[in-house]
């Protein structure tokens, strides 16, 4: 080592102490493969199965961490679908001359909007991170969408329940010169409201697909359809819990054509899915919460068919309906929650359609590989 001139002030250096455990280290990394830089090693190791049906994870913990959402997003997703099912009733209401149901279905998308946007910012915790969310348009975010689906379905929803209410209290809202301009704005309203509800009803759906929570991205395929069969059941019942029951055929039919839709997108989801995958749809919490989704749907669906004329009858049909979509709202959120519990929902599907695309011949992706 070269001294100059400068060095003459600098003091005496002190002897180097040796590490502790830096030849332990150094042993380790050489057990590994990776002492001598020769190749690559593991820094995790490799999942440990102690039995076929027991997995232990990277420091005890799950392969995925869970979203942090809790009931109050089960609520915002059962009110949303009724949000949308009612729009679009009230535009098929709007369209047949059925005034009361398009009354009564109007003021139910407002009120379960409104109720479903509390139950959102709740969850989220601040007001100001929902309007947070409105401040960019992102094509290919569920979320970013949703949030301008929901504001935009609100706006339209709140208009025409006005022009509602004011109806039914003989115009005495204080509105003013509002009023002509609210009438002429009705119909492009309407036709607003129709075209965003199937999109409120099903964005949920493509939301939780597009998370990595095994059970909901296992069957992000057919959880758009299962969440607009529901809400086309729950505003059907919805409807004809409150309206008279000479002008609820549109509900009837809706409320119908959901059940079939509910029960057909619920076991085609599970047949799509891993067994593991499949298997928190089907046991715990969210298997009873879905089985009896199940039930109600299929006793609700059979009493709108047979008795749907009984007044009596309709409405409890209709609660039925009701009732049977809000447990699937909650079934699902449960059972993507407990579906990241156990790590061999994430390992052991992945690697058997590794294995699966490999035995195909495909390697040639960003999956698979020929090694």
């Amino acid at each position: 080592m070269s001294i100059t001139e400068f060095d003459a002030d600098r003091p005496p250096e002190l002897p180097r102490r040796r590490r502790r455990g830096r030849g332990r280290r150094r042993r380790g990394l050489t057990e590994l493969g990776m002492g001598d830089g020769s190749r690559e090693g593991a820094v995790v190791e490799d999942v440990e199965v102690e039995r076929a049906d027991e997995f232990d994870s990277y420091y005890g913990r799950p392969v995925v961490k869970a979203p942090p959402w809790r009931e109050p997003i089960a609520v915002y997703l059962f009110l949303g679908g009724v949000a949308g099912g009612s729009g679009l009733l009230a535009v098929g209401a709007q369209c047949t001359g059925r005034p009361l149901l398009r009354r009564n279905s109007r003021l139910i998308a407002l009120g379960a909007v409104g109720a479903g946007t509390v139950a959102l910012i709740e969850d989220l915790g601040r007001p100001e991170r929902f309007l947070n969310m409105m401040r960019t348009v992102k094509v290919t975010s569920p979320m970013s969408l949703g949030t301008w689906i929901l504001g935009g379905f609100a706006s339209l929803s709140g208009l025409l329940a006005a022009l509602e209410v004011d109806r039914m209290t003989g115009e005495r809202l204080p509105l003013g010169a509002l009023r002509p301009v609210l009438g002429a704005l009705e119909g492009p309203s309407s036709l607003g409201q129709g075209a965003l509800a199937p999109l409120l009803a099903s964005y949920t759906g493509a939301l939780l697909g597009n998370t990595i929570v095994p059970t909901w991205e296992a069957g992000r395929e057919h959880l758009s359809y299962l969440f607009v069969s529901s809400a086309s059941l729950a505003a059907g019942g919805a409807a004809m819990l409150t309206t008279p029951v000479p002008e609820t055929r549109p509900a009837r039919l809706l409320a119908t054509a959901g059940v079939v839709g509910d029960v057909v997108a619920m076991r085609r989801m599970k047949r799509s899915m891993h067994p593991l995958e499949a298997e928190p749809l089907e046991s715990g919490r969210a298997g009873t919460l879905l089985t009896w989704a199940e039930r109600l749907a299929i006793a609700g669906g059979i009493g709108t068919v047979l008795g749907g004329r009984n007044r009596y009858l309709a409405a409890a049909s209709g609660a039925a309906l009701l009732a049977s979509s809000a447990l699937t709202r909650f079934g699902v959120l449960y059972a993507g929650l407990e579906s990241v519990k156990d790590p061999r929902r994430v390992v052991e599907p992945q690697k058997q359609r590794l294995a699966a695309r490999r035995g195909a011949g495909i390697t040639d992706d960003a999956i698979t590989t020929a090694g």
